[in-house]
């Protein structure tokens, strides 16, 4: 049995290693333009090509998304930007916009093209349309139900792959094609520069009489009433497999090297729990656990069951639950002594209790009673962003693998 894809996010060159490291079959990634996340760092030239290489090294793919919806200005760089990225040997290049595609084909005639959620596909009809013209992947709108992905694929080619998103944050848009904040911010998240105002705290003003601010429910804080639960998908991913989706994609080109690495972890042993057994797959309560323990919001099965009602949405507030912080990454380690080398990435002390994930180990729990810095210091804390320090860990463990502590502090990447 032909496993399914799991497709994880990368903001920049360390979470492309650490997505691929932890588990992802492929990632997607922005070039420096024409992609939907203006605020990421994304990737230059250089930088694409050496994840590309990584990547492939470990039979992983890299998608570069081009999916904004242009206008005139924006295309007349397009032809020589796809020249250029052509040559990091990218797997696919993934676009929303008609006139993309065709200057796509025009230009790089034998690259593999996806089909962006930002295209709106809902029916079969409009798969095939797209793999007629050439597309090898469509991007399912995420308005779509079980019941109606599978109506797809039992009326598309095999030939053509369908992804979904299974986890991550939802827009209270039309999968994605939204104006509210270029109306609100004159930021365009067509042309990805989001600023997010559905998450935004409203209150009512009556034209009569201004400055006077009413809640729309009773609430002195106001509500936030286009404010999404996150989707997660973990509890369901027998459902997902047999519905038909051959890509399972997780949202968060924004996130953090910790929520990358805990995120794709979890769905990598859900995943393949699934093939090991698929006539009597188990669902653990441990991944969902794990889950948790990265940034996020409350929890949505989003349309996958039914339309979301009043339930799928969070109205209190707009802040994130976050109850664990990632303190460190293990850069290297001494089998003999047991000693790691971590890179600091939020504050921690002498005597901390703390949590080690890699991409196939248990968790390792275990606290730290001595710690020294890159001169063999005994230090008390590590404050310092990035900072180098040395500590002692029992089992082995091995670069990339995630240090986190029950707290909530989480602010670096």
């Amino acid at each position: 049995m032909k496993k399914v894809e799991l497709l994880a996010p990368a903001g920049d060159l360390e979470r492309l290693k650490v997505a691929i490291i932890y588990g992802a079959d492929a990632v997607y990634v922005g070039g420096q333009i024409f992609g939907l996340r203006a605020a990421a760092k994304n990737f230059t030239l250089e930088e694409l090509k050496e994840g590309v290489e990584f990547a492939h090294e470990r039979g992983a793919k890299v998608f570069v998304t081009a999916n904004i919806i242009p206008h005139n200005d924006d295309l007349k760089d397009l032809p020589q930007y796809l020249k250029e990225i052509e040559k990091t040997r990218i797997d696919a290049l993934i676009v929303a916009d008609p006139g993309t595609f065709s200057i796509v084909k025009q230009t790089l005639p034998n690259m593999e093209i996806h089909i962006s959620t930002q295209a709106n596909t809902t029916n079969y009809t409009t798969v095939n349309f797209w793999h007629s013209l050439g597309a090898k992947r469509v991007v399912l709108a995420r308005e779509l139900s079980f019941g109606e992905i599978r109506e797809i694929r039992k009326n598309v080619p095999e030939s053509v792959d369908l992804e979904a998103f299974i986890h991550g944050a939802m827009c209270i848009s039309y999968s994605g094609r939204c104006l509210l904040s270029n109306y609100m911010a004159a930021r365009d998240a067509n042309r990805g520069e989001c600023a997010q105002p559905c998450r935004w705290k409203y209150h009512l003003v009556e034209e009569k009489r201004p400055g006077e601010y009413m809640p729309i429910v009773e609430d002195e804080h106001g509500t936030y009433f286009m404010n999404s639960k996150d989707l997660c998908m973990i509890e369901h991913i027998p459902q997902v497999i047999e519905s038909g989706i051959t890509s399972l994609k997780i949202e968060g080109r924004m996130k953090t090297t910790y929520y990358v690495a805990t995120v794709v972890r979890a769905y990598r042993m859900a995943i393949d729990s699934y093939y090991d057994n698929p006539k009597t797959p188990k669902c653990s309560s441990e991944w969902l656990e794990e889950i948790k323990k990265a940034s996020h919001r409350d929890f949505t099965t989003g349309f996958y069951f039914d339309k979301p009602d009043d339930k799928e949405h969070h109205y209190g507030d707009t802040s994130y639950i976050r109850g664990f912080s990632f303190i460190g990454v293990v850069k290297d380690y001494n089998e003999e002594t047991k000693i790691a080398t971590i890179q600091q990435r939020n504050r921690f002390f002498k005597g901390d209790q703390i949590e080690i994930i890699g991409p196939h180990s248990r968790v390792i729990k275990m606290t730290i009673d001595e710690m020294w810095d890159e001169e063999n210091n005994e230090i008390e804390v590590a404050p310092h962003p990035k900072q180098v320090v040395k500590f002692k860990i029992p089992e082995k463990v091995a670069p990339y693998y995630i240090i986190r502590k029950e707290g909530n502090e989480e602010k670096s990447e």
